[in-house]
């Protein structure tokens, strides 16, 4: 069977990896190129065994780069989730841990001209409309990915790279609360609906018998538990204003609970249908929204910061993420301007990943 080549650079981005691509190197419509990309990964099975997966949902992700359209920004990224079980491709969320390898990538590939010292890579995100400005280390105008930035989840160190994100507040549904309250409830549960970089139910860990400290490990064992956030979930997508709630991982999901490491809040994010092994940046950004706003169901949780810039770190099973939010209070609402962190990626490998050419012969479509 003959194979069509694909160009990629594989990255690590933040704590997820994946393929980063060329958009003009894929199918055009979006059916033929969920093919390409479920064929790609290896999706369908669990160890993504006929695919360059990694068997988990911060293994399965795709960045798709282009020369951006818009006045302001120098690339757009277009994100796509894959499934790891199933064959299943969604293009509602975006990510901010593969959006950390963006900014490289796309000087990699020659999107972006480096300058010597620092390059300032600015970022269109399609699929939610944000924007994000990346500072890449690029010493004599390469791009270096050696220094001595360390984020928990991550091995050994990396060359930093900035993050500022402006514009993501109501990305999805166009509002900060999509069901215009602080908190609602869905079987008995308290939960805050919050529309920041990335839609989410956010409740407090106790409300489901739990402590907010569990490990990954224990939270994927508790079955009873995931089905019981499935459901509430479920009736909160659709109050936000989704459909196909059961077929799309978005809203996600998180608990809030006391810190107990010095941070600001403990935080577990669902992705949905398991634990995130370190914290999502889009989610971290939603999380700290909350925890930043009277009424939610972070009250009682958070020593909340009265002044702006703060400074708000999020405790998650593998340590934590630190966090800057702009933001003032109108009528005591909390308006967002930006939120700045830093991450660090690595070139893994690069050339190309090959599919069926009965799938997809290189033609467009």
């Amino acid at each position: 069977m003959s194979q069509t080549g694909i160009p990629y650079l594989f990255m690590r981005g933040g704590t997820s990896r994946g393929p980063y691509f060329r958009r003009e190197d894929l199918p055009r419509d979006r059916e033929t190129l969920s093919e390409v990309l479920i064929r790609a990964v290896g999706s369908g099975h669990s160890l993504n065994i006929d695919g360059i997966g990694g068997g988990s949902a911060v293994t399965t992700k795709v960045a798709m780069l282009s020369v951006s359209d818009d006045p302001w920004a120098d690339v757009d990224y277009f994100f796509a989730q894959i499934s790891v079980d199933t064959r299943m491709v969604d293009y509602k969320p975006s990510c901010g841990n593969i959006l950390s390898g963006v900014g490289p990538a796309a000087i990699e590939m020659g999107i972006v001209p480096a300058k010597d010292g620092v390059t300032e890579v600015k970022i269109r995100a399609v699929n939610t409309g944000s924007k994000v400005v990346a500072r890449v280390q690029t010493p004599r105008g390469i791009v270096t990915y050696e220094g001595q930035e360390r984020i928990d989840g991550v091995p050994g160190a990396a060359a930093p790279i900035t993050l500022n994100f402006t514009e993501t507040v109501g990305a999805a549904t166009g509002r900060f609360l999509p069901t215009g309250n602080l908190q609602d409830q869905f079987r008995g549960i308290a939960v805050t609906c919050m529309d920041v970089a990335m839609p989410m139910v956010i409740a407090r860990a106790t409300d489901f018998g739990l402590t907010g400290q569990e490990s990954r490990d224990e939270l994927d064992g508790n079955r009873d538990f995931f089905a019981a956030m499935e459901q509430v979930r479920l009736e909160a997508g659709a109050a936000m204003g989704f459909e196909n709630v059961a077929e799309s991982v978005v809203p996600k999901f998180g608990l809030l609970a006391p810190a107990r490491n010095g941070g600001s809040v403990a935080a577990r994010y669902f992705m949905p249908w398991s634990t995130h092994p370190t914290m999502a940046v889009t989610g971290a950004q939603c999380l700290a929204a909350c925890a930043l706003t009277p009424g939610t169901v972070s009250d009682g949780l958070v020593d909340r910061p009265q002044i702006s810039p703060a400074r708000i770190v999020l405790e998650h099973p593998s340590g934590q993420i630190d966090l800057t939010v702009d933001f003032d209070m109108h009528d005591g609402a909390l308006r967002l301007h930006s939120v700045g962190l830093v991450r660090t990626a690595r070139k893994l490998a690069d050339g190309k990943v090959y599919v069926p050419t009965g799938l997809w012969n290189g033609a467009a479509t």
